[in-house]
């Protein structure tokens, strides 16, 4: 709430002290919740159920109202997983703990990581693991100049989904990276963790 709340509302206020009317913000599909309908349209409900989400809806909320309020075009790009990196390793994925399942599983292929975890195998999925969408962080890139070249051309209040509209199980992750590593993938189940939707 600290890094997404509060950063933006100062970040807005900041902008209408300097007549600053144009934004491209970054947002999750973690605003949706539990899904309805797969892939999810933008016109989905939304109903967050961590405070991750909760704290980024309400951020898309308090932009929506500014926008209004002083006449500021935005759009909110809500994403899906972000993996891979540029083809000059510039830009990518580089956590500091490590969260994200690719990197993950990549360090228990180099042996970096003795296994891997996965949160739950019991899910009403087809193989018992969660299903997400992934984004390739170059496509995220040109995603967000395509959105600025919009928000400074047009009057624009718009929330967009980037993803592939093709989710894989955290079991298919791991079955690829054991195919493209040639490298055994220890793993094991853990509990699930609380605010993990089945399916995004």
């Amino acid at each position: 709430y600290e890094n997404n709340l509060v950063g933006t509302l100062n970040l807005l206020k900041t902008m209408v002290k300097f007549n600053v009317k144009k934004i491209v913000f970054s947002s999750t599909c973690s605003v949706y919740g539990i899904p309805k309908i797969i892939p999810i349209p933008e016109t989905h409900n939304t109903n967050p159920i961590n405070p991750y989400g909760e704290s980024k809806y309400a951020s898309e909320k308090m932009i929506d109202y500014f926008s209004l309020a002083y006449d500021i075009d935005f759009i909110s790009l809500r994403y899906f997983n972000v993996s891979g990196s540029d083809k000059d390793y510039e830009i990518g994925e580089a956590h500091s703990p490590e969260t994200h399942i690719i990197p993950l599983a990549l360090e228990v292929a180099s042996g970096r990581s003795t296994h891997f975890e996965i949160n739950g195998g019991d899910y009403e999925t087809s193989d018992g693991t969660c299903i997400r969408d992934y984004i390739h962080v170059i496509d995220l890139s040109y995603a967000h100049l395509l959105a600025l070249k919009k928000v400074f051309n047009y009057k624009a209040s718009e929330f967009i989904n980037l993803g592939g509209a093709k989710g894989s199980s955290v079991k298919e992750i791991i079955s690829l990276v054991k195919k493209v590593t040639g490298k055994k993938l220890n793993h094991k189940f853990i509990k699930r963790r609380k605010g993990d939707p089945p399916i995004l």
